[in-house]
């Protein structure tokens, strides 16, 4: 099934959002749409199969080849670097990455500032650009839990409205980068499926053109 081209997409509401974009281009799968168990949906007449996986995921199956392309937030991208090529910004789950706290947690420069976070290498990458020595207490949870009880000083995580910082008495101190979610793609799967990859790729962009002058 050399022909089949495989697609990572994210669990939930984005995925879910994403695939819906694929259908509308042309490269829905039926079998999607069952209530069932199934972890892989295949369409062998379109050519094409999908599965979910964990957002944080989705670049390591296409990076290593589980999956010729698949849809992943930039934040993923640039916390692990993955060794894909990024084809298309898709413009779903806008949101952006910031490091928050409370006003005036980031005056203080002669010590070391603790930076609670999901995203180490982003933050390190962030503050070293800025002379700044850091140390990264790395958490799971609700991260702005982390300056309120004295664990850190300031948090970088993703900012959606602000709404959850400011009933905290927090705030966005400095933004480091948009987040949108992008198609990605495996190396080899572009060379070897280029024809294939590419006219996804461009029936993509026609339905977001598409959509967006409806907008309009």
């Amino acid at each position: 099934m050399s022909d089949i081209l495989s697609v990572a997409l994210p669990k939930g509401r984005l995925g879910e959002r994403a695939y819906s974009i694929f259908e509308r281009a042309g490269f829905g799968c039926a079998e999607i749409h069952e209530n069932s168990r199934k972890l892989i949906f295949d369409d062998e007449i379109r050519g094409i199969r999908y599965f979910w996986a964990k957002p944080s995921d989705v670049a390591s199956y296409v990076e290593y080849g589980a999956a010729d392309v698949g849809v992943a937030g930039l934040d993923v991208l640039l916390e692990q670097k993955p060794e894909v090529f990024e084809l298309l910004d898709l413009h779903l789950g806008q949101c952006a990455m910031a490091v928050a706290g409370r006003a005036r947690a980031l005056d203080s420069r002669g010590e070391t500032l603790k930076v609670a976070t999901k995203f180490p290498n982003v933050a390190l990458r962030h503050f070293s650009e800025q002379g700044r020595e850091i140390e990264v207490i790395k958490l799971h949870g609700s991260i702005e839990l982390a300056p309120l009880v004295g664990l850190s000083d300031v948090i970088v995580d993703i900012v959606e409205t602000g709404k959850t910082l400011r009933e905290n008495g927090l705030e966005v101190l400095e933004t480091i980068f948009d987040i949108s979610s992008r198609l990605i793609v495996n190396k080899a799967a572009f060379r070897f499926k280029n024809e294939r990859v590419l006219e996804l790729c461009r029936k993509l962009e026609m339905e977001l053109a598409r959509e967006e002058k409806i907008d309009d």
